[in-house]
């Protein structure tokens, strides 16, 4: 109501744009509601590294330009990606869609761009982190290392921060969504390089049971190498960069631990691959990460978090803040909650496919079949969703190609 106020924990893009999504929606309504963002890190500084990828996938502008009313940071990109090369042990396939290109840019910059942006919408910003916090029927009580805080409704956008998590766990019977982790580094193999590189994305399928899948961005002036699996670390990266598939497309890269690679510092983090449990109730609700509402198979998580936020800020405004007025936010998301058995099936499949060989019959038949070709890009791009994904990559067409392919390649064995 006119008066409310809103403690966003958080200043992620979900954070950021619940906030401003509120402020305006309120001034619309002619509400006067007070917003206030309590975040740790300190994103200007550059203390703080953030374990995401930064490409931001469509239709991420249009999010930010319409909807939120935020002229995109189009001067923080670094590159334009065009496409994705997908790769297996023995074949790869380029995939390139005929929709908005992504963006490629540096995600502490992003977030601290959109922090400044929430403070010209007169968004109160608190650099500290929340220790404790006290729900109560009349409001929740937010103490932090700063200052206490009192307001109606809090919103969690703390991505997976165990910290805050276990917070909100003892509280209110929260459980943070199933994760998988990963380790992230960069590398600058010079202008030259960078140059033959190109602006598609190489994305990699292992054999291997431990890595799920890895990923090379270009950027700038430097290569994001990153891959996931349940339980990945330092020496899996060593392990994924000396694969021979991997080490074609990074020729220049001639000794991973000599000095040539001093620069590529490894960090660990984690990303949602399913629903956390309550992650709404009376007097809170969750956004993005922290609510596991991403795609299940690729994520697109700032893209997510952003719409998430967009939705969290609108139930708020229009349906209320208790338990009941908040499953009207469950039911904004049928569209990422809908989906998830079929990503997640769509992961366990590949997954699958590539220990067995499979993936390789997969890209030889899409070679000459356009329509398994895009639903190989709609898959690593996570354009579609997964639903429609399936339904066209396993009819029975396309698995006669590719059982083809497969006898194909057996035979020549």
């Amino acid at each position: 109501m006119d008066g409310g106020r809103v403690v966003v924990i958080g200043a992620g893009p979900g954070g950021t744009a619940t906030a401003i999504a509120l402020k305006r929606g309120a001034h619309a309504l002619g509400r006067n509601v007070g917003v206030t963002i309590v975040e740790g890190k300190q994103f200007l500084t550059g203390q703080h590294y953030n374990q995401c990828s930064g490409v931001l996938a469509p239709p991420i502008i249009d999010l930010i330009e319409h909807e939120l009313q935020i002229r995109f940071p189009h001067h923080l990109c670094q590159r334009i990606i065009t496409g994705y090369i997908l790769h297996t042990a023995r074949r790869s396939i380029i995939l390139d869609g005929d929709n908005e290109p992504l963006v490629a840019l540096r995600r502490i910059e992003y977030d601290a761009y959109m922090l400044e942006a929430a403070r010209q919408c007169g968004i109160e910003v608190i650099p500290a982190r929340v220790t404790n916090l006290e729900f109560h029927p009349d409001r929740v009580q937010i103490y932090t290392e700063s200052r206490p805080l009192e307001a109606d409704v809090v919103v969690g956008a703390f991505g997976m921060d165990e910290g805050t998590a276990v917070i909100f766990e003892r509280l209110v019977g929260y459980r943070p969504p199933p994760a998988l982790s990963a380790i992230v580094t960069k590398y600058h193999p010079g202008d030259a390089s960078m140059e033959a590189f190109g602006n598609r994305i190489h994305a990699f399928l292992p054999a291997s049971s431990r890595i799920e899948f890895g990923a090379i961005t270009p950027k700038g002036n430097h290569l994001t190498i990153n891959i996931a699996g349940t339980r990945v670390d330092g020496d899996l990266m060593h392990a994924f960069i000396a694969v021979q598939e991997v080490r074609q497309v990074l020729p220049y890269l001639e000794n991973t631990r000599g000095s040539n690679t001093s620069d590529m510092s490894f960090f660990n983090g984690h990303f949602p691959c399913g629903l956390a449990k309550n992650f709404t109730g009376d007097r809170y609700v969750m956004v993005g990460d922290a609510a596991g509402l991403v795609r299940a198979f690729k994520g697109k998580g700032v893209t997510s978090a952003i719409l998430t936020g967009l939705r969290a800020a609108d139930v708020i405004l229009h349906k209320g803040i208790s338990k009941e007025a908040f499953q009207a936010y469950h039911t904004a998301n049928r569209d990422i909650t809908g989906d998830l058995f079929y990503g997640q099936t769509m992961r366990r499949l590949t997954m699958l496919a590539s220990r067995l060989g499979l993936m390789d019959a997969v890209l030889q038949s899409a070679e000459h079949n356009p329509i398994l070709q895009q639903a190989l890009f709609d898959a690593v791009s996570a354009r579609r969703p997964y639903r429609e994904v399936i339904r066209a990559a396993f009819s029975p067409a396309q698995l006669r190609s590719i059982v083809r392919a497969f006898l194909g390649r057996s035979a020549s064995i």
